[in-house]
């Protein structure tokens, strides 16, 4: 297998999601990853459960966001512990934090303090709402981070109160793009020969995943997002855009003119909408109409005759149907991890395909201090 970032050692003292995603990503692309953990425990996550699974002791999210990783276990306001790690940290290429302002200071771990020791170093944080401001202290969690970012006031329909996403975005998001930011670091050090210390917020990664929408309301006099009565899907798309019921199912319908779509699904009632501007304007009143007449056909009907037009369209499905049809098999991207116990576990592999090689690896999250041996 291609390992783009072979001879890199990345030290990930990150918890949770969002650090621990950024490092998973270098690992699938190479990287030799250590996570650091507290001998006492461990990383939390081992205790965040999102459902009743347990994967040998741990939560399921554990073990699929740390899959890939060695692990050694240091007590970082221990003396003794620290300098055990010192070796590792003159050596590391890149280090990952996620720790609250001010903590990496108080332990000696902070920017300022490793490149003195390593000044190659490509050095990674996370923090809930950057280094400043009257909002530094907050906790950094996922849903918080959605409240205050406006984001929930886009999701649902218009009278429903604001709806958070059914998944950690902001924390995926924000470790998507430190990774993006410590690959450009490494990058950086061939240029320049220096490390660098690379920076990113579940707040501003959330603001940047709106960058669509919050640029038109920036522009457009600051109108509040219009949530649609029906079938609401995006606040400021026009109809049909979103998900509707039919006699068996649920379908997705995108950008369309509506005199066209009337004529493909026999619904009369649509031809009258001419004006674009309608479609916008008149969005719910076009919406119940659509709505009404897709309960009188099956999902697979409607597909039919929407695809032969090349209308952008596509049954909503399960994750059953999902996992069970062509289309997703042909991608391959489950895989099958080890387990302590001998056995495996299903997750996702690394999404990145690089000259047409998928990554795969079946190494799974290490137990505390499994790779001690790795200190001196």
């Amino acid at each position: 297998m291609m390992q783009m970032l072979a001879g890199i050692t990345v030290l990930d003292f990150s918890q949770f999601l969002s650090g621990p995603s950024a490092a998973l990503r270098l690992a699938d692309l190479g990287a030799t990853v250590i996570k650091v953990e507290n001998p006492a425990g461990g990383d939390i996550c081992r205790r965040l459960y999102i459902s009743n699974l347990d994967i040998d002791g741990d939560s399921s999210l554990f073990h699929a966001i740390n899959r890939n990783k060695q692990g050694i276990a240091v007590d970082l306001k221990n003396d003794a512990d620290r300098q055990r790690l010192l070796p590792l940290l003159k050596q590391a290429d890149v280090m990952i934090f996620n720790f609250r302002p001010g903590v990496s200071a108080r332990l000696g771990l902070d920017y300022d303090s490793i490149k003195t020791l390593n000044p190659g170093v490509v050095y990674g944080e996370i923090t809930g709402y950057g280094d400043e401001g009257p909002w530094r202290d907050k906790p950094g969690q996922d849903l918080l981070v959605q409240a205050l970012s406006g984001l929930c006031h886009l999701n649902g329909n218009a009278d429903q109160p604001p709806l958070p996403f059914g998944l950690s975005i902001a924390d995926l998001f924000a470790g998507e793009h430190l990774a993006q930011g410590i690959l450009a670091g490494l990058l950086s050090r061939i240029t320049r020969g220096e490390g660098s210390l690379v920076q990113v917020s579940l707040l501003e990664s959330i603001l940047d995943v709106q960058f669509e929408v919050l640029t038109t309301w920036l522009n457009d006099g600051q109108q509040p997002p219009r949530r649609s009565q029906v079938n609401n899907a995006n606040a400021y798309i026009a109809a049909p855009y979103g998900i509707y019921a039919t006699a068996d199912g649920f379908l997705a319908i995108a950008m369309t003119p509506i005199p066209r779509l009337g004529e493909l699904l026999g619904c009369p009632g649509l031809l009258a909408y001419t004006d674009p501007k309608q479609w916008s304007n008149q969005r719910d009143e076009i919406k119940r109409l659509l709505s009404d007449h897709l309960l009188s056909g099956t999902t697979a009907d409607w597909l039919q005759r929407l695809e032969a037009a090349d209308v952008w369209c596509a049954r909503v499905q399960t994750w059953e149907q999902l996992t069970g049809s062509e289309g997703f098999k042909v991608l391959q991207m489950l895989q099958a991890v080890d387990r302590p116990d001998g056995g495996t576990f299903l997750t996702t592999r690394c999404p990145i395909r690089i000259d047409g090689e998928r990554f795969f690896s079946s190494k799974g999250a290490p137990g505390i201090g499994e790779d001690n041996r790795l200190l001196s």
